[in-house]
């Protein structure tokens, strides 16, 4: 195939974008739907285990779908690249989190439980750059977990991390179909997102106002982002190749 590069609308016009590019399905860490990422590597397979950049860190995931090429779309200028195939000692390394991760979600929940904390842990994964465990939950209410945190340090030895998510990435998690009929954008083709935020809505008054707008984690729909004029030049979050349908 022609190696050949084609200007992206609204983008300066000094960056040209590749024609085509090779992707491959993968999960992050065997969770959510398939993202797509970037590589240069055709010899991946089903299952192979891969390392990436992810919320500033590495972490890993698992291949879905083999390697292939599809053409250039405007979103997936900042789709990300897988850094490369596990080695072994990244296979030790991934499998050791996966144990962290197992034994983190009991012992934290067993601890919740014991100091009465109203808090629903999701996730619990580890770094493959750091000694660090870091625990994702969803409470309604302000959670004092200075004491969870320190059972926890004691029990893993390693920096603890609690982060609490919001009902938006909930749903980017749990996943599910909107009232467009597809299924989540935030579950299905962004990895890192950010909130559609309050001066972007305003730029149509209906928006706050018109129910269809609103997506099932009950804030405004991350596609909105993709109406805006201004999308194309700002920077954007992490996108699937799939150009996303207007709900």
């Amino acid at each position: 195939m022609l190696d050949q590069s084609i200007p992206v609308s609204g983008i300066d016009q000094e960056e040209v974008f590749p024609e085509w590019v090779t992707v491959v399905g993968l999960k992050i860490r065997d969770h959510g739907e398939v993202k797509t990422a970037q590589t240069s590597d055709l010899t991946l397979k089903v299952g192979d285990h891969v390392l990436l950049e992810l919320e500033k860190d590495t972490t890993y995931g698992t291949v879905s779908s083999p390697p292939h090429t599809q053409p250039f779309l405007p979103p997936m200028r900042v789709m990300r690249s897988i850094l490369r195939k596990a080695t072994p000692e990244d296979e030790a390394a991934i499998a050791h989190q996966k144990e962290l991760s197992s034994s983190g979600i009991a012992f934290c929940r067993e601890r919740a439980e014991a100091l009465g904390l109203q808090m629903k842990l999701v996730e619990v994964y580890g770094s493959l750059r750091r000694r660090a465990l870091t625990f994702t939950y969803i409470a309604e209410s302000r959670v004092d977990f200075r004491q969870l945190v320190k059972d926890l340090a004691r029990e893993f030895n390693c920096w603890i991390e609690m982060r609490q998510i919001s009902s938006r990435d909930e749903a980017r998690r749990l996943s599910g179909v909107d009232t467009c009929g597809l299924v989540l954008c935030c579950a299905r083709f962004l990895t890192d997102f950010k909130p559609v935020n309050l001066k972007l809505s305003r730029r149509e008054s209906a928006w706050s106002n018109d129910a269809h707008r609103i997506g099932v984690c009950g804030r405004l729909k991350c596609c909105l982002m993709f109406e805006s004029e201004d999308w194309p030049t700002s920077k954007a979050p992490d996108q699937q190749l799939i150009q996303p349908t207007r709900s």
